[in-house]
């Protein structure tokens, strides 16, 4: 009897002690996830310090001369050769088009005010060595058709920011610019959301007092409206694919190929407003798929973009024009989740600060392509609210959960219907 009983009370402290040890892991998750409710400002202080850690490299390379010197070149194949033709004109287009918001806002003398006027001051000098011959960092506009792509990206920080970044260049550099885009067009790309690269380098031109191509202009802006799916999403091209070029290209980019058409009246207001309609119906759609967790779907091609996949919802926030249901706060918040997740540690990240090919890690098994060092800086283009002022509400209103947050908790969910434009 007593060897019955003892192993009777051997068998409840097995069931017991588990049950503890998941008491105890619960309540220090429920610990590690009350500390995540930071204020507007603590969330501010990590998208600058994330987004400088992403650009910085690029930046301050250009600006020394270094780039080709300095960046690595990662393929998926593992051969540099084709790749060094272009890898960094993607680099700097794409760093540059999300941190261009940023540095558009006026010098201050916080931390952070000193930090954005040291980058701008670089990035500017970076420009000017991109297009001088002279430099060894001269960027190439004229082989391959890839940088008809990543000239829009570079084309898109000017008109984001042109009071910091384009009007500041010296007349030579900026005509340097303007010859560099109009070489682009002995070549084509893709039959998709390519065109949109070419609506928008040659909206550019024109609105930069160059003279652009009307046909080309023509074929973009009315290929891309006869694209559209509806519900906010667009086909990439004749056929509808399911991945993030809605959020990384065509949302966005055609927003700014139509409102720079319309400042030289070659392009409705009607037009303009269609189409931001459009990217705020699929800015809804990018807040929903973030999980409770700051997670989100690795599908589609291009996951090693990162979290460009939040552009049309980045975008869409700087703007201010965020529907009355989805509040400032909670996108703040939910964007500084998947920034925590996938740029506080390491492992986007090699030994000098590069990002290396991979969704989160080094996964270069899931890079396209068509992608190297260079095509990853499209990250930066989940941090566009930074251009909103430090006391705009995005920053100061009180923690908030998101939406799948609120859905998993039992919450109030606002309901969800297919929007008709």
């Amino acid at each position: 009897m007593k060897r019955l009983n003892y192993f009777a009370l051997l068998l409840v402290v097995l069931m017991v002690m588990p049950v503890s040890s998941l008491q105890a892991k619960n309540k220090k998750d429920k610990t590690a996830k009350e500390q995540q409710m930071t204020t507007g400002a603590q969330d501010r202080a990590v998208w600058v310090e994330l987004m400088w850690k992403i650009a910085y490299p690029v930046i301050h390379n250009l600006a020394e001369n270094t780039l080709r010197q300095n960046m690595p070149i990662e393929s998926p194949s593992g051969n540099p050769k084709g790749y060094d033709e272009v890898t960094h004109l993607e680099a700097v287009g794409r760093t540059l088009a999300g941190v261009a918001p940023w540095l558009s806002l006026p010098d201050d003398d916080t931390e952070e005010g000193k930090l954005r006027k040291q980058m701008r001051e670089e990035v500017l000098k970076g420009l000017k060595n991109a297009v001088d011959p002279n430099s060894p960092d001269k960027l190439n506009f004229t082989k391959q058709p890839q940088p008809i792509v990543d000239a829009a990206y570079l084309v898109h920080a000017f008109l984001r920011a042109p009071k910091a970044l384009w009007e500041p260049l010296d007349d030579v550099t900026k005509q340097r610019y303007i010859e560099s885009l109009k070489a682009l067009r002995n070549r084509t790309g893709a039959y998709n959301n390519w065109l949109v690269f070419t609506g928008l380098n040659e909206s550019f031109i024109n609105w930069a007092g160059g003279e652009c191509d009307p046909f080309r202009l023509k074929i973009a802006k009315n290929k891309v409206r006869e694209w559209y799916a509806g519900d906010g999403w667009y086909c990439d091209g004749p056929k509808f694919s399911m991945d993030y070029y809605n959020s990384y290209v065509l949302n966005p980019m055609y927003v700014a190929m139509l409102e720079t058409l319309a400042s030289k009246k070659r392009a409705g207001q009607k037009e303009v407003d269609e189409a931001m309609a459009r990217m705020v119906r699929h800015a809804e759609f990018c807040e929903r798929i973030i999980g409770p967790d700051g997670t989100y779907p690795a599908l589609g091609r291009s996951v090693t973009y990162r979290s460009a996949a939040f552009q049309s919802l980045a975008d869409v926030a700087l703007r201010e024009k965020l529907p009355v249901h989805l509040k400032p706060a909670q996108v703040r918040c939910a964007l500084t989740a998947v920034h925590r997740n996938l740029y506080e540690g390491n492992q986007n990240f090699d030994e000098n600060g590069w990002l290396v090919l991979g969704f989160n890690g080094h996964q270069p098994e899931a890079a396209d392509g068509y992608t190297s060092t260079g095509s990853l800086y499209m990250a930066t283009l989940s941090f566009l609210p930074l251009g909103l002022p430090a006391d705009n509400a995005f920053w100061t209103a009180p923690y908030e959960d998101w939406t799948t947050k609120k859905a998993w908790k039992g919450e109030h969910l606002h309901k969800d219907y297919k929007v008709e434009y």
